[in-house]
């Protein structure tokens, strides 16, 4: 299946809340139970990372959204302190944020690495402990785990870097 990338639009939200409800049933199935909690990503804060030009939506051949991410350039204050380890450089980096999908089809988080390759060779992500699928995939996509970090609500994340020589 080709998967095309674009910049979300307020149009989308719709859409991308029904995206991550889905995403929130699929890590609860799977065992990750604590991670977006309490409607966790509030409808508020998607409707502001559309308005920065942050969230971009994964369209199927028939283009309809099927996946979301937040692409964000760093600094991330979160990524400032990093303990039980250490990045792999202190090289300007964009973080990918949020990545969910409906469950329709495959490869979604694969289109989005690559994408995201393809604008900057620094690339960072995190997630929780109990978030086996996304280590899984994380890992398989050259990612290096570096430690752990906290997000602002204070609870612990996985933090990975992956750092393609340009």
């Amino acid at each position: 299946m080709k998967l095309t990338i674009r910049q979300a639009t307020s149009s989308d939200l719709d859409r991308l809340m029904d995206i991550f409800d889905a995403a929130r049933n699929f890590m609860q199935s799977t065992g990750n139970t604590h991670q977006w909690i309490n409607g966790y990503p509030q409808r508020e804060l998607i409707a502001q990372e559309i308005a920065a030009k942050h969230c971009y939506v994964c369209l199927n051949e028939q283009e309809v959204p099927v996946g979301t991410f937040c692409f964000i350039e760093g600094p991330d204050p979160t990524y400032a302190y990093i303990e039980d380890g250490k990045w792999l450089d202190e090289a300007p980096y964009w973080v990918i944020h949020r990545l969910a999908s409906d469950g329709s089809c495959h490869g979604i988080f694969e289109a989005c690495i690559e994408w995201c390759a393809q604008r900057t060779p620094n690339l960072r992500i995190d997630t929780h402990a109990d978030n086996k699928v996304m280590q899984h995939l994380v890992e398989k996509s050259g990612f290096t785990r570096c430690g752990i970090i906290y997000i602002a609500n204070g609870t612990p994340r996985i933090a990975y870097q992956r750092h393609q020589a340009s």
